[in-house]
This record gives structure tokens, C-alpha cells and sequence, in this order.
């Protein structure tokens, strides 16, 4: 299975990081950067979410249902007219779903990091995690993911964790092991902690390596 890494570097990832800049009016370089940073973040957490039978059904039925993927099959269609106020309103919808009561402090950290200001952030993430869920809902289609016993293990391969076939990238290990340092289970707070250089800042962590990875 493709990782998250290797779909944002294809010709669809490629797609979607050119049509959220267009769309937003922020320069592409930088808003591949951020969603680079953004969207394994928002799997991680979702990840977190789907390890409850609860949670795991209701991401099932997303993606089984208005998030399975068409969205993807009409990318000129949805950058070239401008994308419409439902996709973004589905946007934060998805975003305070899945971050909860996090959202805001998700959206500051990920703009200290990116260069850009927090309603450009704010404008980027809700176009994209309409796409992340159709990224989502086509992974689960071609893998034949069809109960909510097999989501976990579609997001850890998307993550490129454990399961995921072959050497693991540093950003790959990265993501599994240091999205939540202290093992509080409060993956934001550590993301927070970490990039803006707060207590829980350990050898560098996700600051000094987002850094390489990112030229900042």
C-alpha cells in the first residue's frame, strides 16, 4: 500500500497540492509544506478516533458513503470553478470531528511552522480534508477494506507503520513513534510542544526533523 508520502509526491498529490493553492491563493510551495505536515497529522488522529468500535463504524460509513472517493474524479471540476462553500463547510466539519476542541491550537502550531498566517492555514485544511477522506474512502475500495475491523490497519499503512511492507522512511517512523512522545495519548499537545519548542521538546523532535524535511 502507497503511504501518505508517496500519494502527496504522485501526480494526484501533486493535483490536489496545486489546486488548494490556486483555490486559497497561498503560494504552492509553501502549501505543500504545509499539508506535507498537515495530513499525517490528521490521519494520526484519526487513527486514534477509528481504535473505538464507535469510532471505527462512523469513519466506515464516511467513507463507504459521501466520502468514498469521488471527489477525487473531478479535481477540474472542483478547483476550476472554485471550490464551493459545501466542500469547505464539509471541511470544518471533518477538521473539528476529528481535532475536536484541538482544532484551533492544531491550526496555530501548523502555521508557526509553515510561515503562514492561521486563516490561510485554517482556508487550506478545510479544502483538504474533504480529499484526505477521499483519499481514504479510494485506498479502502481498491484494498477491499469493507468493515470497521479494517480501518486501523488502512491508516497504518497510509502512515506507513508497523504493518506497512519494507524499510520504514525516517518521516514514516517519525510519524508512529513521535506524534505522541510522553505516551499521553495527546497527539496535539506533544505536535505543539514540540515544533514551538515547549517542555516536551526532546533531542530536537518534531521541530529540528520537520525542519530538515521542510528546508526551515
Amino acid at each position: 500500500m502507497a503511504g501518505i508520502f508517496d500519494l502527496l509526491n504522485s501526480d494526484l498529490g501533486k493535483s490536489i497540492i496545486s489546486g488548494v493553492s490556486g483555490s486559497t491563493g497561498t503560494d504552492e510551495a509553501k502549501t505543500g509544506s504545509l499539508l506535507t505536515m498537515a495530513l499525517p497529522v490528521l490521519m494520526k488522529a484519526m487513527e486514534r478516533n477509528a481504535s473505538t468500535p464507535e469510532g471505527a463504524e462512523g469513519l466506515m460509513g464516511a467513507i463507504q458513503g459521501k466520502h468514498n472517493g469521488g471527489i477525487l474524479d473531478n479535481l477540474g471540476d472542483l478547483f476550476g470553478g472554485g471550490v464551493n462553500e459545501e466542500v469547505s463547510n464539509d471541511g470544518d466539519k471533518i477538521l473539528g470531528h476529528v481535532l475536536g476542541a484541538k482544532k484551533d491550537n492544531v491550526t496555530k502550531v501548523l502555521g508557526a511552522k509553515s510561515g503562514l498566517d492561521t486563516g490561510s492555514v485554517a482556508n487550506i485544511l478545510k479544502v483538504a480534508a474533504p480529499l484526505l477522506m477521499g483519499v481514504l474512502g479510494k485506498q479502502a475500495s481498491q484494498n477491499n477494506v469493507t468493515s470497521s475491523s479494517g480501518i486501523s490497519g488502512l491508516l497504518s499503512g497510509l502512515l506507513g507503520g508497523a504493518s506497512s511492507e519494507g524499510a520504514v522512511t525516517q518521516e514514516q517512523n517519525f510519524l508512529e513513534k513521535m506524534l505522541d512522545s510522553d505516551g499521553d495519548g495527546s497527539i496535539i499537545d506533544d505536535v505543539a510542544g514540540m515544533v514551538l519548542g515547549g517542555s516536551s521538546n526532546k533531542s530536537g523532535g518534531l521541530g529540528s526533523l520537520l525542519g530538515g524535511l521542510f528546508g526551515k
